[in-house]
């Protein structure tokens, strides 16, 4: 599973600031729903080739640093779903009696906390840090947020206080298709997975799974493992209702990690909001599988069933590569089609494409629309490879690929995906420049030409 970063501390000492530093991005996801506060901002990391989760808080309180108290709630909250906690100070500041409360706070938490003294630019590190010790919180590290000193070091020192995750962790059954279903509050989640282990299933077991109220629910449907990851909970069938369910944001995230083909649940009722369109972004940048399914489509007349339908075409049209099933979970009405979804969008994610047929579709693209003029030189795309899947990566050669405009790297991405028939799932395209080690060579050593 997914690691969680969590950075606390009182207002302004940096924490957001060092959360688009860590993350390298803006758009980061937010989870406004009303309990869940505007105050908790996920995104994600990378350090090498480990990913990770990083959540910005609202902070804590102090004596000289008051703080709403639904924001220290979701603090404390992110705290207890955090693997380790950055608790950033501010050097220019010096040490605050409202630091030495979190502190004692912290040390209370049972998680890994990295004290990082922020905004130590032009100073000297031993000094900045000279005070912070005092925190009882280990060794301080000495940053600069604004402008990325000291990042590396701390991070290095963050992971290295972790667990490696064994590969697969979390998994109930390492050769099933894993499928997390997702959406906001009271889409029906749950209903939807009682509904789909209900009809024609085998039920091994079910077990809590590695992050704290996941489920992980293996069973077996057309001769095929699948396992199921239910992120609120499986609760008894004869008590599945419509009531708003608990929902943690970085349970969500890390199941759609952790997934092959992910559901994302919309109810039709409610329409497309922003905690919808979050959760959509965020699998999109994961690069999983997706179903889209529209809940509760049976409680629409027809005149609202054509505005459903007319929101989801303005909403969802630059994913128009993903399958949308109507359906009634309570009911059972479109779930069958819905489920025949997933092993082909599985299918179309982890299909191994060959190079001369990723070069013959290359080569079509480039007779149809050639990339534009960089400076009065054009860009030569010369011939593409299988850089791995799930989701399918197609590696292309070439000259002045760096100046590939992000419209034609779209483009390539749509023709690839629409002569592949890879439905569900992005295709993600790189670009690489240099010799074409697949190009054929005459004895002695000299190239063909």
């Amino acid at each position: 599973m997914l690691p969680t970063l969590v950075l606390v501390g009182r207002p302004n000492v940096g924490k957001s600031t060092l959360f688009n530093q860590i993350t390298r991005t803006r758009d980061a996801l937010v989870a406004d729903r009303p309990g869940l506060t505007r105050d908790r901002i996920y995104g994600r990391g990378r350090i090498g080739a480990r990913s990770y989760l990083v959540v910005d808080t609202g902070g804590l309180s102090g004596v000289d640093a008051p703080v709403d108290e639904p924001v220290e709630r979701q603090t404390r909250r992110a705290i207890r779903e955090a693997s380790a906690v950055v608790f950033l100070v501010d050097a220019r500041g010096g040490l605050t009696g409202a630091d030495s409360d979190i502190a004692a706070d912290l040390r209370r938490c049972g998680r890994p906390v990295f004290v990082a003294v922020n905004k130590s630019e032009d100073l000297d590190p031993a000094v900045a840090c000279a005070e912070f010790h005092s925190l009882g919180l280990g060794t301080p590290h000495a940053i600069a947020a604004a402008h990325r000193r000291g990042l590396e070091t701390l991070l290095a020192a963050v992971f290295a206080a972790l667990p490696e995750e064994p590969e697969g962790a979390g998994a109930t059954d390492g050769d099933a298709v894993r499928v997390a279903v997702v959406g906001r509050p009271n889409a029906g989640k749950s209903t939807l997975v009682n509904r789909l282990l209900g009809e024609d299933r085998v039920v091994t077991f079910g077990e809590p799974g590695t992050t704290r109220d996941s489920v992980f629910i293996p069973f077996e449907r057309g001769g095929r493992r699948y396992t199921l990851i239910d992120t609120a909970g499986l609760r008894r069938r004869g008590r599945v209702t419509d009531v708003v369910e608990k929902f943690s944001v970085v349970k969500t995230l890390q199941a759609i990690d952790l997934a092959h083909v992910v559901i994302l649940v919309l109810d039709a009722h409610a329409g497309i909001g922003h905690q919808d369109a979050a959760l959509l972004g965020f699998v999109l940048d994961s690069g999983r599988s997706l179903v889209i399914a529209v809940n509760k489509w049976d409680g629409l007349s027809g005149e609202q069933r054509r505005h459903a339908r007319d929101e989801l075409d303005r909403r969802l049209g630059f994913v128009d590569y993903v399958p949308v099933e109507f359906i009634s979970a309570l009911h059972g009405t479109g779930v069958g089609s819905l489920f025949d979804r997933i092993p082909r969008v599985y299918e179309a994610a982890t299909r191994r494409l060959s190079t001369p047929q990723l070069t013959r579709i290359l080569e079509q693209a480039l007779r149809a629309h050639q990339p534009p003029l960089v400076q009065g030189h054009s860009v030569k795309l010369r011939y593409a490879h299988a850089g791995g899947t799930n989701p399918p990566i197609v590696v292309i050669h070439g000259s002045r690929t760096r100046h590939v405009p992000v419209a034609y790297r779209r483009y390539l991405a749509n023709t690839f995906r629409t002569a592949l028939d890879l439905q569900g799932t992005p295709v993600r395209i790189e670009f690489r420049e240099g010799e074409n080690p697949y190009r054929p060579r005459v004895r002695g050593g000299a190239r063909r030409h």
